[in-house]
């Protein structure tokens, strides 16, 4: 009787299977890609952001696809801008302590980090599928964060937060 359970358990695994692609990728034809460097145009420059996210944005997609990297004539162009990067404040406060004892604090001012990246995505094998579109994420701290603990940090949460939105939208095939 265990041998039976086995074995239609592997026949319905494998029928599932065929049933259904856990990959879900939109691209099928393409091989290659270029992906441009995104200069930084927005009037506050973080000086590292530009570099850093080409770089991200480059390992993304030649780790997690079959997608070759190449300078010429590319299936996939992907290139663009980033447009924003702004540090506003979100809520205003003081420190106040509620408790001489513990030291609690009751209201921190907090700060809000956009960045907003312009894409260009050119598939040459299927135009259709082609792009022209904004991304945008934010991030938000504590105002008493330094200059270079907020590009660290929160700048990488809200640029992989960005990156994921545009490979979602080139792979993934939801």
């Amino acid at each position: 009787m265990s041998k039976i359970k086995i074995i239609f358990g592997f026949i319905i695994l494998s029928l599932f299977q065929q049933c259904y692609s856990f990959t879900g990728s939109s691209l099928t034809d393409e091989k290659t890609v270029q992906i441009n460097e995104f200069p930084n145009n927005a009037a506050l420059v973080n000086p590292t952001l530009s570099q850093q996210f080409s770089t991200d944005i480059q390992n993304r997609f030649l780790q997690r696809t079959t997608l070759k990297g190449t300078k010429e004539n590319p299936d996939i162009l992907i290139e663009g801008e980033i447009t924003d990067y702004s540090i506003t404040p979100t809520t205003i406060g003081s420190n106040t302590i509620t408790n001489q004892n513990t030291g609690g604090v009751v209201n921190e001012s907090q700060n809000k980090l956009t960045i907003t990246v312009k894409v260009h995505y050119e598939n040459k094998l299927h135009p259709d599928s082609s792009f022209d579109r904004s991304y945008s994420d934010e991030a938000v701290f504590n105002s008493n964060l330094s200059q270079s603990e907020i590009e660290s940090s929160q700048v990488k949460i809200a640029t992989d937060r960005i990156i994921n939105k545009i490979f979602n939208d080139i792979v993934a095939n939801w």
